[in-house]
């Protein structure tokens, strides 16, 4: 996965990511907007075809938006250990029975 800083401020910060698209996108804008310190999040694909996502993130007073992108990432990376952890558990007593 490349990433690509298109655009930083004190409170934005706007990424190009190469090779991704609406699944793991808008999964990381729910994340990002469950977050409090987030004014606004999202991401637009400007061509479906051709065009890398571009993912838009806004804070609140003074947190840094890297922060929280880092921890949104984190947050995913935990989620989806926990649901691989469930569906294997499920699929063992599945093949059980």
């Amino acid at each position: 996965m490349n990433v690509k800083v298109l655009e930083r401020k004190p409170n934005e910060l706007r990424i190009e990511i190469a090779g991704e698209g609406h699944t793991f996108c808008n999964t990381l804008q729910k994340v990002l907007l469950e977050d409090e310190t987030i004014e606004a999040a999202g991401y637009n694909i400007p061509h479906p075809l051709v065009s890398n996502p571009i993912i838009s993130i806004q804070t609140k007073g003074k947190r840094h938006p890297e922060t929280a992108l880092r921890e949104a990432v984190e947050k995913l990376r935990t989620r989806s250990k926990e649901f691989r952890v469930s569906f294997e558990k499920a699929l063992k007593e599945w093949q059980q029975k």
